[in-house]
């Protein structure tokens, strides 16, 4: 499962540095290489400052900022639209040293910042489109995604190196993996600043994505898609209309923040921001997600009992009957979280749901073979995560050498899951929330919506994905209710992968509302099908047919 060469021309340079003392210091023409790209002359930069020889702290050139901050070097974007917000970039030489590479922070307030990691694409970076990565949990770095399931490298011998990813998706597309919310992976808040909610901020997204395209106009031309996994069903929805937080915790809000900028940026004249950049919502991409969570409730029995992968024999035994019993008690609680949406309401909401019906499952039988149907079922005592390998992420994510080339400060620690964070937005009731309703606007403006499911995933199982889907209020809604199920086969390999159902597009693209079912893929589908995963994602970013059978009516 490069820096863009740009020439740093400091043949003429004489410039002045502030320290924090006030004191100035004058950077002389010998002290740096002159003509060199902004890449390599930080990577001579970094090695000085390990062998402790600079004492830089800020300072100007050609109209671009730089600074050293923790004994580390980074250029610095602005803008006067964003006063609450700045990123830090640097540009490493990790993972895929093939393509153009940066990483850095957003700075939001000062005292919040998000971690960020972007990969130009293999193919062509300059027409490829941009797609933002967002892991779940909630409380999981998209690190895990980055080198677990989809990125162009994956963590191999125990954390001591990695390995060249065939299928990673920057194989089709120019991608940023974003660490939020605070407190998560890199990511980090300064003295006690939490997050704990999802309906917050989606205005940061905004603000880095303005940022980094300003930075990097050349990749602002193409479509922006939204993806991500999971607890990223909530992460990329669109946000309420009277949100209580200004904090950002998950991304609830991403794509509708993404949105309103974008009206914000049409006529009138007066409503415009000079200089930002329209950003090209094309589409939001959900696997696995947590995104309605009354109808996905509604389907565990069904997944648990009569699935492809059941977990108990008889679907009228005691086991299943309970069971159904208690997902009734569980959209009752929800329902009232829906009417309410207060903490009294939807925090024993999901404690309950959680609790009852996952914490059932977990104690339940495996009869799957190979195939991961919970991530508590594979669970140990020596690693509460799924795979083993999270663990070989965090020992390589703390070598201080990867640290330093990432921009990151060396004492900090890397963890690819908070269990922290993730109770934080439990006793919330942040899971009760139903964000499929909010996505229907964004649909039918036209932005295209992609939910695909692993077969074998009991926690966010397919059934309950395909059941929101075809409830979702939308333009669309009729014509995916006549839809049928059509197989799909890869164009690669030319195997039968799974299903997929569309609606929009009259068979000639990838529709505007299309559901995949993944045969044989549990909750992270990159990492169990990844030649699936990336014929699905190039087609689907492509706005090709995912299936050369036409739609049955």
């Amino acid at each position: 499962m490069k820096a863009v060469s740009i020439l740093f021309p400091l043949l003429h340079l004489s410039t002045t540095f502030a320290s924090p003392a006030g004191e100035q210091t004058v950077l002389q023409l010998g002290d740096l290489p002159a003509y060199q790209p902004v890449n390599e002359w930080l990577s001579d930069a970094k090695k000085a400052i390990l062998k402790g020889k600079n004492n830089l702290e800020k300072w100007y050139h050609d109209g671009k900022e730089f600074i050293k901050q923790n004994g580390l070097l980074y250029e610095v974007v602005s803008h006067p639209s964003f006063d609450e917000h700045q990123l830090r970039v640097t540009d490493p030489e990790l993972c895929d040293t093939s393509v153009k590479q940066y990483s850095g922070y957003l700075d939001i307030a000062n005292d919040k910042h998000l971690f960020f990691w972007f990969f130009e694409s293999r193919n062509a970076p300059s027409t490829d489109p941009l797609v933002l990565w967002l892991n779940g949990g909630p409380g999981c770095s998209s690190s895990t995604g980055l080198l677990f399931e989809l990125g162009p490298c994956s963590i191999a011998n125990e954390g001591k190196n990695t390995t060249f990813n065939k299928h990673s998706w920057t194989s089709s597309a120019n991608m940023i993996f974003l660490d939020q919310p605070v407190n998560v992976g890199f990511s980090y808040a300064d003295g006690s600043t939490t997050v704990d909610n999802s309906p917050v901020a989606g205005k940061d997204v905004y603000a880095f994505l303005e940022l980094f395209l300003l930075r990097f106009p050349e990749y602002s031309k193409q479509p922006v898609h939204i993806s991500g996994e999971s607890y990223a069903g909530t992460y990329v929805r669109a946000s309420t209309p009277h949100a209580s937080h200004s904090d950002l915790s998950q991304l609830p809000n991403v794509a509708k923040a993404i949105w309103v900028g974008n009206k914000q940026l049409e006529p009138p004249p007066r409503r415009r921001r000079p200089s930002l950049k329209k950003i090209n919502l094309e589409s939001i991409m959900i696997g696995n997600g947590i995104t309605n969570p009354y109808i996905q409730m509604g389907s565990v029995a069904d997944y648990a009992c009569e699935g492809p992968y059941p977990l108990y024999s008889d679907p009228q035994g005691p086991e299943c009957t309970g069971l159904r019993a208690k997902i009734l008690t569980c959209q009752r609680m929800i329902k009232s979280c829906y009417s309410y949406n207060s903490r009294p309401t939807c925090v024993p909401a999901i404690l309950y749901c959680d609790s009852q019906l996952f914490g059932t499952l977990a104690r339940a039988p495996l009869k799957r073979g190979e195939i991961c149907t919970t991530c508590a079922s594979r669970a140990t005592a020596k690693n509460s995560l799924c795979y083993e390998e999270f663990n070989w992420i965090d020992t390589w994510m703390n070598d201080p050498m990867v640290k330093v080339a990432l921009g990151v400060e060396p004492s900090r620690k890397f963890a690819s899951c908070s269990t922290k964070v993730s109770l934080a937005f439990l006793f919330q009731g942040d899971g009760a929330h139903n964000n499929a309703e909010l996505l229907s606007e964004l649909v039918n403006e036209g932005v295209r919506l992609l939910i695909y499911a692993g077969n074998a995933d009991a926690m966010c199982d397919y059934i309950g994905n395909e059941r929101w889907l075809e409830a979702l209020d939308s333009s669309f809604q009729r014509e995916f209710s006549k839809a049928k199920p059509i197989p799909w086969i890869t164009a690669g390999s030319g195997k039968l992968f799974g299903t997929v159902r569309s609606a929009g597009g009259g068979g000639f693209t990838a529709g505007n509302v299309t559901f995949a079912t993944v045969f044989e893929a549990g909750h992270m589908v990159p990492f169990d099908q990844p030649e699936a995963a990336l014929d699905l994602f190039s087609r689907w970013i492509s706005n090709t047919p995912l299936s050369l059978i036409g739609s049955a009516e």
